[in-house]
């Protein structure tokens, strides 16, 4: 998979230069972030609203370290260039980079996006990176989920079906 996402998967300073270029278009640029591990009806849900906040919608994704950190050792499932895979070729997403860190405030702090996006779980003073993006004069937006569904169901489910 190496190959498939090596033109798709944007280093930081490369996806700097066309936020740049973008917004000198008079373009909205959208950020939000997420594991990603096993994509579900929910993910596709909030990415198509996302989008739907501006023009360009960027997805930072947590490599595998920063999930095996956040998640523990028996995650991610589905390994990060799988993932970037999937994720770049979903239609609501035009650009796709990794972090390492465990939150995407210095991504955020390089890109400055119009927009940051996290579910509506989160409250305003725990999303990371609020400060760079309101200082800037963009906006926190949070989407409710609809569809009720996570990864982490979907594994208790599949362990619960086939571990009896």
């Amino acid at each position: 998979m190496k190959n498939a996402t090596s033109n798709i998967i944007f280093d930081w300073n490369s996806l700097k230069e066309k936020v740049v270029l973008l917004k000198n278009e008079g373009k909205k640029v959208v950020f939000t972030n997420g594991c990603f591990d096993l994509l579900h009806a929910g993910h596709v849900d909030y990415l198509i609203k996302a989008k739907e906040l501006g023009d360009v919608l960027i997805v930072g994704m947590n490599s595998d370290d920063s999930i095996r950190r956040i998640k523990g050792d028996s995650r991610p499932i589905v390994p990060f260039d799988e993932r970037a895979f999937v994720m770049a070729n979903l239609k609501p997403v035009d650009f796709v980079t990794a972090f390492d860190e465990d939150t995407p405030y210095e991504l955020i702090k390089t890109i400055v996006p119009d927009y940051l996006v996290k579910g509506a779980d989160w409250s305003d003073e725990n999303i990371v990176g609020r400060d760079v993006v309101l200082a800037n004069g963009g906006e926190i937006k949070r989407i409710e989920f609809v569809v009720e569904q996570s990864t982490s169901n979907i594994i208790k489910t599949i362990l619960d079906k086939n571990c009896k």
